[in-house]
């Protein structure tokens, strides 16, 4: 029973991916949950500190392991997400009472540019740099980077699929399970209200790109409820959002600050998606403009 409610979970957290049809989620839930996932035999972890020898993944037994695969084609930093990423193992590292280990695997084409963004930004974690792609020959992992990402068991079973940094029900629900509290009442939510935007979508024009830009999205409370923010999450980490973290009354409103960071000179569209107790969340924000 605990095992067909967990499903249940699942396709729920999934389905708030608003561009994947039900009917596909629910057949990669099928086919992925309690699979075992094969690692090659010789793994070469690194961090951008020093290196270790080659491993045995599958000989390194923790109650859970989170997976993380990605090949690095195209902007290297917009998926990446190595700041969320930092977010998100500080705070399973917090709540976890029984270890849990993280694998993160890489497939780039520009290894040194990869090596280059683990060191800006100090990202500690042993990664596994994959360049036969030989775990993705070995798993056939989808090609939607959204759902390439699992938690699992000790025995290398898969327990939960999808993004915890694109997905804020898929954290919640990894968290939940790593805390060993199997949970649903997060899916029952709380009161929820109504929000009106002041607009959805901000161009900042054209701008020197080492220049940093700052813009602002207003949400007002128009429901009967308290507004209540549980993250927000960006398409890019050249995109940060700051907000109070307080409930906001019917009636009262909260401004968002968006600050973008050019990596280099280009035209770009970023989005922001907001978690909050609405019918409708996330609430999809964009900003658009060139750096030149």
């Amino acid at each position: 029973m605990k095992s067909i409610i967990l499903l249940l979970c699942i396709l729920i957290s999934l389905c708030s991916c608003r561009n994947t049809s039900h009917k596909k989620i629910e057949h990669i839930v099928k086919e992925w949950y309690g699979k075992t996932i094969l690692f090659p035999k010789d793994m070469y972890l690194i961090s951008h500190k020093d290196t270790t020898g080659t491993v045995n993944f599958n000989k390194i037994h923790a109650p859970f392991t989170i997976l993380h695969y990605i090949d690095t084609l195209g902007c290297m930093s917009c998926k990446l997400h190595l700041q969320h990423w930092k977010t998100f193992l500080t705070e399973v590292d917090s709540i976890s009472q029984k270890g849990v280990n993280c694998l993160m695997i890489f497939y780039p084409q520009r290894k040194k540019n990869l090596l280059r963004l683990l060191q800006l930004n100090e990202f500690d974690n042993y990664v596994y740099i994959d360049q036969k792609d030989s775990c993705n020959k070995l798993n056939s992992f989808p090609i939607d980077e959204h759902f390439c990402t699992f938690l699992l068991d000790k025995d290398l079973k898969v327990l939960a699929y999808g993004n915890p940094i694109h997905n804020h029900r898929i954290r919640k629900l990894y968290l939940n399970l790593i805390q060993d509290k199997f949970e649903k009442t997060y899916l029952e939510g709380m009161e929820e209200t109504e929000v009106a935007v002041n607009v959805t979508s901000l161009s900042l024009g054209s701008f020197p790109w080492q220049e940093e830009q700052k813009t602002l999205f207003t949400l007002k409370n128009v429901g009967e409820h308290p507004l209540i923010i549980e993250g927000t999450t960006t398409s890019c980490d050249c995109t940060t959002v700051s907000y109070s973290k307080e409930p906001v009354a019917p009636e009262d409103k909260v401004k968002l600050e968006v600050v973008y960071k050019a990596e280099k000179p280009e035209p770009f569209y970023r989005t922001i998606s907001v978690y909050c107790n609405t019918p409708d969340a996330p609430i999809e924000l964009e900003i658009t403009g060139e750096a030149k």
